[in-house]
């Protein structure tokens, strides 16, 4: 059975006993929904793993209460970028941002956290809630987002009971999440800091502080991911995606941002009349949840996006878009 917990000082100590004993529960960051357990412990990232059906090379972002204890577990000396990240920190945590970071020889995080590989992804989301869970528990709290592998992200409690429920041990209802995508995720690793996943936090914000920062490649078919987010296929939904249109065809589901253009179409969803893009990322995985649940029900085809503007957030709605537009794995 999962516990349904409210946001009360109960609820949330409630939550944080289930973690610190080794279960898995799922709350809201300012991000999405996450689902966590204890990074230290083998059995609870292993149950993680197995709720969602994520592959286990696909590695995960452990969350902290502070950015001291974040540090303790990675180590700065083994990169030239080591100042660059407490400099971010000071400025982005608590916050949607990860960091990549040479893992500390003698770390607690388990090695099935970073998929067996010498760095590991951290970072202190923002929330009073979020942040009073991960005070309670006192130890790093592994959290993907709270779903199925590579389907829609969760930005509410009912998304994750929708997918979850009886498969975890609790959800912890901490209400919308304001900013509705992923973290930023940044590699620290080498001599440029290097953008693995756009998100939450833009590239123009993050270059104000670090100076310039250049693009991952695509992952190739035999390369493993470094950081969550990086896999071609993602963040999708069940009816197939058409991109960059401006106009819907009768069989299909209508994502429209800015001013209406086809008011009459029978199923829309407007991420922002207004064109504003904070509304958009914040509506953008609740959107496609209601088309596609909805255009199944009514037998359309294919969910039609119009063109998202390609600056600030911009680029991370497309980001998601674009991966889960993607051909979807056999």
């Amino acid at each position: 059975m999962t516990e349904f917990l409210d946001v009360s000082f109960d609820g949330i100590r409630r939550a944080a006993d289930i973690i610190r004993y080794g279960g898995i529960v799922a709350f809201g960051t300012e991000t999405v929904y996450g689902l966590g357990g204890l990074s230290t412990s083998r059995q609870a990232v292993s149950r993680i793993y197995a709720a969602k059906g994520r592959p286990s090379f696909n590695p995960l972002i452990s969350h902290f209460a502070s950015a001291e204890q974040a540090f303790q577990e990675v180590d700065l000396t083994l990169t030239p970028l080591g100042e660059k990240a407490r400099e971010l920190a000071s400025h982005f945590w608590p916050g949607p941002l990860t960091l990549i970071l040479p893992k500390k020889e003698n770390s607690l995080i388990c090695d099935s956290v970073s998929a067996a590989l010498p760095t590991i992804a951290i970072r202190v989301p923002r929330g009073r809630a979020v942040n009073e869970l991960l005070r309670l528990v006192n130890a790093p709290v592994a959290a993907p987002s709270a779903n199925r592998s590579g389907r829609i992200s969760p930005s509410s409690a009912l998304h994750v009971k929708e997918e979850l429920d009886g498969k975890i041990d609790a959800i912890l209802d901490t209400g919308s999440c304001i900013v509705g995508l992923e973290s930023t995720v940044l590699d620290l690793t080498g001599e440029t800091p290097t953008l693995l996943r756009p998100g939450g936090l833009s590239q123009e914000e993050l270059e104000a502080i670090c100076g310039p920062v250049r693009h991952a490649a695509p992952l190739s078919q035999d390369q493993k991911p470094l950081a969550p987010g990086q896999l071609t296929s993602h963040y999708a939904p069940t009816l197939p995606i058409r991109l960059n249109t401006d106009k819907a065809n009768f069989d299909e589901a209508w994502l429209s941002f800015g001013p209406e253009i086809e008011e009459n179409h029978p199923l829309k969803w407007n991420l922002s009349p207004k064109g504003d893009l904070a509304e958009a990322a914040a509506r953008l995985y609740a959107g496609l949840r209601y088309l596609d649940n909805e255009g199944q029900k009514k037998g359309v085809k294919a969910i039609a996006v119009s063109q998202i503007p390609q600056e600030g957030l911009g680029c991370a709605i497309f980001d998601r878009l674009q991966r889960a537009a993607a051909p979807r794995p056999i």
